[in-house]
């Protein structure tokens, strides 16, 4: 019989290995940029202005016009350039109105421009909906060549007649998207700013311009809900393994390498988004949450799956090693486990190649969230209990798990 098991110690320094290149991560993103993980505003509370230049720009000029505001706390980060390189020319425009719309003629708009040619919703539906200089702006993103006179009929069916309509350009050049993080504005200063970059910057595309704001005190309280969640779900968790394995020599033991498995996928998941926070400015925010919390009941899922399996075979093999029933164990439900998770994760690599950009970061921390807790329950949390046994585990003494 293969013994998984029996490679435990690679198991072990493998994982040790990728956690402490994540620690190393984190140390080096907080000397580089002052903070472990970049936080969005959903934690942080303040405006992100996601800005559009018509031209390359320099990081200093946009620093040296805020520094004006005397704003706190201010990140100017570079993103790239709007490229749509896939769309032909006059697909994607912009639509001023008399006023804001609301989220639900938003929609309706959008899916009443489907009748003249298909609308990208993926891109359309978290653009442009928001209020500058008395106007709502609002970008669309066609699949296919349209005419302002297509559009406008449209728009004069909804009851928008007199609405400007104009062409956005697909390609800027490198150096002209910004991000800029800062303390909460108003609608007033957000506008002041942008004047004062366009006087002395270089022109706004003010159509591919977006403000994001959440209140600091939203932000402090997303932080603890995440902190109470994952608290919560550390609790039920011990909790519901200690009960369901009572009849089990050691039940308790069960449950802390089922937290152990967990607190190795949260480790992963939190070194991916620090890299990819690194490498292409990914920010934690509340769908990072989702990702790990969905990541705690997959992973602790297929733990309970083989533990629930060594359960049945410590009563039917007594005779044999607690080694051998676990390796036994393992390999009884390990097709179980691949073929639960490959399905997901096959599903998850479809939407990451052909699904739409404002999904893919969760999607991506999702798809490497399961992959290692696919890999922790197996690798990670049963031969835990064998080191356990074995008194491998340091300053633990061992006992035997019969009984």
């Amino acid at each position: 019989m293969f013994s998984l098991v029996e490679r435990r110690r690679y198991y072990f320094l493998f994982s040790g290995t990728i956690i402490l290149a994540g620690i190393a991560a984190l140390i080096i993103s907080t000397l580089t940029t002052g903070t472990a993980l970049q936080l969005s505003i959903d934690f942080t509370g303040g405006t992100l202005l996601s800005l559009q230049f018509r031209e390359g720009v320099d990081e200093q000029s946009i620093r040296d016009v805020l520094k004006e505001f005397e704003l706190d706390d201010i990140i100017v980060q570079k993103l790239s350039a709007v490229e749509q390189t896939d769309y032909p020319e006059d697909s994607r425009w912009s639509i001023q109105t008399a006023t804001l719309l609301s989220d639900a003629d938003f929609e309706a708009l959008l899916n009443n421009l489907d009748s003249i040619s298909t609308v990208d919703h993926d891109i359309s539906a978290n653009t442009i909906n928001r209020q500058v200089e008395g106007a709502g702006i609002i970008i669309v993103q066609f699949k296919d060549t349209v005419t302002a006179d297509q559009i406008s009929a449209v728009l004069a069916e909804q009851g928008l007649e007199g609405a400007e309509v104009q062409t956005v350009a697909t390609t800027y050049p490198d150096g002209s998207r910004w991000s800029v993080r800062t303390n909460e504005l108003t609608t007033d200063e957000v506008a002041a700013i942008e004047d004062k970059l366009e006087a002395d910057v270089a022109p706004l595309d003010r159509a591919s311009t977006q403000v994001s704001q959440v209140s600091a005190s939203v932000g402090r309280e997303v932080t603890r809900a995440a902190f109470l969640a994952t608290l919560a779900a550390t609790a039920v968790i011990l909790g519901f393994v200690y009960f369901a394995f009572r009849k089990v020599p050691n039940a308790f033991r069960y449950g802390v390498s089922a937290i152990v498995a967990m607190l190795h996928d949260i480790m992963v998941m939190v070194s991916a988004i620090s890299i990819l926070g690194m490498l292409f400015d990914w920010q934690v925010d509340a769908l990072f949450l989702t990702a790990l919390l969905t990541v705690v009941g997959f992973s602790v899922q297929d733990t309970i799956v083989v533990f629930d399996r060594i359960r049945e075979n410590i009563t039917r093999r007594r005779g044999e090693s607690y080694e051998l029933i676990v390796n036994r164990s393992v390999l009884e439900t390990i097709h179980r486990s691949l073929a639960t998770q490959l399905n997901a994760i096959f599903v998850m690599i479809a939407i990451v190649l052909f699904g739409g950009e404002t999904i893919r970061q969760f999607v991506i921390i999702l798809l490497i969230g399961l992959t290692s807790g696919t890999y922790s329950s197996i690798f990670i949390a049963v031969p835990m209990l064998v080191s356990w046994s074995k008194g491998e585990i340091p300053f633990i003494k061992p006992a035997e798990l019969y009984e």
